[in-house]
């Protein structure tokens, strides 16, 4: 991208006062996908973009036009279409936008391990063929995948107040699936990971013993009990942990949300903004952060989509509603303090509030001292289902694997566990936390929102968690 980052700045340079306000965001964006499923080869899949986002505000609006034509002649195309629908919203706006000038700032944020060389498709086949073969041979074993999604995004924000900002991100999702059949039920377990840096998170993952787990655990599975009914602590494991911070915590902070942006398609959110610096969330062993610092967590950056420096916040501290996340725009709507969460998901589309790294911190249990707190419960673990209402309140959540827990000790394998809850009343039933031997970094890779709608990652890490008086159920409730 050094040409395009050249004539990038050149043309800034030329045009920064032509509005009060300018940046131009080049995305360059590869994306490799390659799978083998049941011992077959799947064609690899490989895609390419490249666009600039151009942001202008004029009179106190602010406007976007994106463009792949990324020469002089496509900019100034762009610029235009961006100071004409400036324009036309005189009058229409829902601030004014005449912020003053910020510091010019440099900054170059690389995922960890970039030098590394990645392995060639032959390479990743050969690897992912040979997971494959490691699923062992069982009539009931009906379905079996393994695949690995590798992108890798480059991204320079410029803008007329000096501030150059380049990102460099690469990110790895092996994924593997297997499914159990046995003429009257079908059951599923599966493995994934998503995490920023090098092809070493898929090799270190040991995916071939996963894959040996997954299979073994499918077939238990088939010969388990249902999941039975009742209230019961419920031990969540981190793989669904994420699940339940993105959902519970992560959309109904999103500060516009709460000002009412997404209320007519992704729904709104039970949190108001007179909440904030004193509501009890969760239970005083709750502190979640957003931290776009992690090493390796698969959102991490030094700044935002806007060119906002990126630290950790605490959201939630000792259970008490702290700060919605909310970038720039949002913090002067509302007044409210925010974070560096403007994102967006590609060149051809304007940045929103969205999660980024979004954490558990740690607690002080072992995962042993976790099972031993509890006298009659259920550990859960790896999502299956998810439900959830518009206000991002009322849940319903599945998960795949379930171990009943009595007197302080794991026992039988259950299958089809599920959980239901309210997201106000969830957390405060929080009552312990897993340590650092419990926490795991991972992340999603497709979360939705958005007018047009842009689908983005999302890290998060947890440790494991245990919540009191849980209402479960079976797969026949």
């Amino acid at each position: 991208m050094t040409d395009a980052q050249s004539s990038l700045r050149q043309f800034i340079q030329r045009y920064a006062h032509a509005s009060d306000f300018l940046s131009l965001r080049l995305v360059e964006q590869h994306t490799h996908h390659m799978a083998v499923t049941r011992n077959i080869i799947e064609p690899p899949h490989i895609s390419y973009e490249r666009g600039v986002m151009i942001c202008v505000q004029e009179d106190g609006q602010q406007a976007f036009a994106a463009t792949s034509d990324i020469t002089d002649t496509g900019l100034l195309q762009a610029l235009a279409q961006a100071r004409a629908t400036a324009k036309a919203l005189r009058g229409h706006g829902l601030l004014n936008y005449s912020a003053p000038p910020a510091p010019g700032v440099h900054a170059h944020y690389c995922s960890p391990d970039l030098e590394q060389p990645l392995p060639d498709t032959a390479q990743w086949l050969a690897l992912l063929m040979d997971v494959s073969h490691h699923v062992p041979e069982d009539p009931r074993l009906v379905h079996w995948a393994s695949r690995v999604r590798v992108v890798r995004e480059q991204q320079v924000y410029l803008d007329s107040w000096g501030n150059d900002i380049q990102r460099t991100q690469q990110q790895m999702f092996p994924h593997l699936e297997v499914t159990a059949f046995d003429g009257h039920d079908s059951q599923r377990r599966s493995f994934n990971l998503g995490q920023q840096g090098s092809a070493a998170i898929v090799t270190d993952a040991g995916l071939a013993d996963e894959a040996r787990r997954v299979a073994d655990q499918a077939l238990q599975l088939l010969l388990a009990p249902n999941t039975p009914t009742g209230k019961r602590d419920v031990l969540l494991m981190p793989d669904q942990m994420i699940l339940q911070i993105h959902e519970s915590i992560g959309h109904p902070l999103e500060l516009d949300r709460i000002l009412g942006d997404e209320r007519n398609y992704a729904g709104t959110s039970f949190v108001t903004a007179d909440m904030f610096g004193h509501y009890r969330y969760g239970s005083d062993l709750l502190n979640v952060t957003f931290d776009p610092t992690v090493r390796g967590e698969l959102v991490s950056y030094s700044h935002d989509d806007e060119g906002l420096k990126a630290e950790k916040q605490h959201l939630i501290s000792e259970g008490i509603l702290q700060r919605p996340m909310g970038g720039a725009l949002s913090q002067a709507r509302s007044e409210l303090p925010g974070v560096a969460n403007s994102r967006a998901c590609s060149w051809n589309r304007a940045p929103i509030d969205r999660m980024a790294n979004l954490n558990i911190e740690p607690g002080d249990q072992s995962m042993a001292q976790l099972i031993a707190g509890i006298e009659h419960g259920i550990l859960m673990a790896t999502n299956r289902s998810w439900s959830i209402d518009d206000a991002r309140n009322k849940f319903q959540f599945g998960c795949e694997w379930g171990q009943l827990i009595e007197n302080g000790e794991l026992q039988g394998v259950v299958k089809n566990p599920n959980y239901r809850g309210i997201s106000s009343q969830f957390w405060r039933n929080l009552c312990a936390v897993g340590d650092a031997s419990t926490h795991q970094i991972m992340g999603t890779p497709n979360c939705g929102k958005g007018e047009p709608n842009q689908a983005v990652t999302v890290g998060h890490a947890s440790p494991a968690c245990v919540f009191s008086h849980i209402d479960v159920f079976g797969g026949q409730a």
